[in-house]
Parts: C-alpha cells; sequence; structure tokens
C-alpha cells in the first residue's frame, strides 16, 4: 500500500475534513471512490480506521497511528517534489485567471511578485467573468482560477476559499443598519441582470419581502469599477443617496477614506464564497499545489 500514497492521501483528506462528501469535492473523485478507497486500506490492515457519526466521522485508535504515519510519508513527499522541482529549474510562466472583484480589489500586484517568488517563476493574471475563468480552465488556457461564482464543472476541483460580504454603499452618509423599508428611499445602481451578484441580491431581497421592481434605479452597469465610479461621481444628496450593492473588498479604501459610505440590512448578512479552481488533471501538479496553498495560506 505504501506505493499506492493515492489510498493514504484519500484517507488524510478524509480524516482532515471529517467528511467522504467534502474529501470528495476536494479530490475531485466521487464519494463511493471515496468510500472503496477506505474499504481498501481497512481490508489491507484488517482493521477499522474510521468511523460513521451522525455529526462526521471519527478516527478508530488504528486510525490515528495510521493518521499519524501518513502524515510523515506526506511530508516526505513534499519535501521530494521542492527538491525535484529545483533540479528541474522549470522556467515557466503561471496563468492565473481571476474573476473582476477579486482580479482588481482582492489579488494585488504585490500579492502577485510573491507569489512568483514562492514558486521561482513568472505568474500572469487573467481578469474575466467567472464563466470564462472556467471555460479557460477546461481549455488549458489558465492554470488555476479564483472565482466569485460557483460555475460547478465535474471536469474541475472547487475549493472554498474565503467569504465575501456584499454592503449596501452610499455616496453619502446613511444609517449603518438599514430597515427593509428604507431600501425604497435610495436612487440605486445596479449590476445587470444575470450577473451572479444581481442573482445573490435578489434572492436576498425576496427572501425579506423586497421587491427591486419598485426601486428607482438609475442604471444598470456590468461591473463593480463602473458601479464605484457612478457612485462617487453621482450628486451628493443627502435627502436621496445613491446607493448600489457592493463586495466589502471593493470598497473597501473608499469607506476608509470616507469617498463612500456601508450599510447592513438590519437581521441580515449578504455573503457568498469564493472559490478556487483548477483541473482534476492538475491534482497532483506540484505548481499547481504550491500556488493553491499559498492562496489558501493567506497569503493574497
Amino acid at each position: 500500500m505504501l506505493k499506492d500514497f493515492v489510498k493514504l492521501e484519500t484517507f488524510l483528506t478524509v480524516a482532515r475534513e471529517r467528511s467522504f462528501s467534502k474529501a470528495s469535492a476536494k479530490l475531485g473523485i466521487s464519494q463511493p471512490a471515496v468510500t472503496q478507497q477506505i474499504k481498501f486500506i481497512e481490508k489491507y490492515l484488517a482493521c477499522k480506521v474510521i468511523e460513521r457519526k451522525k455529526n462526521g466521522i471519527k478516527l478508530t485508535s488504528e486510525g490515528e497511528e495510521l493518521y499519524k504515519v501518513a502524515t510523515r510519508i506526506e511530508k516526505e513527499i513534499i519535501a521530494s517534489e521542492q527538491d525535484i522541482l529545483k533540479i528541474i529549474d522549470k522556467k515557466i510562466t503561471f496563468r492565473l485567471g481571476a474573476s473582476y472583484t477579486i482580479g482588481t480589489y482582492i489579488i494585488p500586484g504585490q500579492c502577485l511578485n510573491t507569489m512568483g517568488s514562492a514558486i521561482n517563476n513568472d505568474v500572469s493574471l487573467d481578469i474575466d467573468h467567472s464563466e470564462a475563468i472556467i471555460a479557460k480552465l477546461k481549455d488549458r488556457k489558465l492554470d488555476v482560477g479564483l472565482i466569485e461564482s460557483p460555475v460547478m464543472d465535474n471536469d474541475l476541483i472547487y475549493r472554498e476559499w474565503i467569504e465575501d460580504e456584499l454592503m449596501v454603499v452610499s455616496n453619502v452618509p446613511i444609517s449603518k443598519t438599514l430597515k427593509t423599508e428604507e431600501l425604497y428611499d435610495f436612487n440605486w445602481i445596479c449590476r445587470n441582470e444575470g450577473s451572479y451578484t444581481r442573482r445573490v441580491v435578489t434572492e436576498v431581497f425576496e427572501e425579506l419581502g423586497v421587491s427591486c421592481k419598485s426601486f428607482n434605479v438609475l442604471s444598470e452597469v456590468s461591473n463593480t469599477t463602473t458601479i464605484l465610479q457612478t457612485l462617487k461621481k453621482s450628486e451628493r444628496n443627502p435627502e436621496k443617496p445613491v446607493v448600489s450593492i457592493l463586495s466589502r473588498h471593493a470598497v473597501a479604501d473608499e469607506v476608509a477614506n470616507g469617498e463612500l459610505f456601508e450599510a447592513r440590512l438590519r437581521g441580515y448578512t449578504m455573503t457568498r464564497k469564493f472559490y478556487i479552481v483548477y483541473s482534476k488533471a492538475n491534482k497532483h501538479n506540484a505548481y499547481v499545489d504550491n500556488v493553491v496553498n499559498y492562496i489558501l495560506a493567506g497569503h493574497c
């Protein structure tokens, strides 16, 4: 079994995720395949290593011992991979794709530079819609994607990255906590129909019993940057604020310097997940692993 580390990797992932389904998503294989590999290990060792519980899984005493051994092997493999990469000294440009909010406001130039140093290669950044990032990953035009819209595809692996919060953003000071009825008092700059942000906001508003069709909409635009510029250039009328819904990451600088003002809905938080995405064909690619681990470690 030691010659086939894939099964031990599956065991480690199940143990760390505390879930067969989460391990399946992280490894990019079916849940029955995960179960089959665990059963192979248990048959090989002639003992149970994992017990299923209502709230997840638990390692048996034998499983705990196996976890220690497998972790040591994993560390040696990672170290060996790094040594091999040094021998290869493969000079490539790592192709990173990001959706607009992530690429413009979360992945700054400094992050790309330090990422390049970490993998000893140049990094290029392609900013596009989430759907286009997915298409480029499938066409092998990108190595890793960072997306805000979970466009699911069976050929790709999706890793949860960070949580984003959508805020009500105004060009004049407004109450920090808004009642739903106050939303009708504003002039609105909205995202265009079909955008993922628009879908998230619409679902939240419908749950709160708010009708966007009753808003006074000044314009609909296609991206965050245009909304920001429109808000900043709009007339600043305290009696009729111009507002929109934007990522807190996108407005951090403007809020900090007093150009724009943010608010939340009373009793409700609008959140969404950002994802790291890459091809299943690259799940054992050392360069991809380095970049994914670098991002997950919070360096960007």
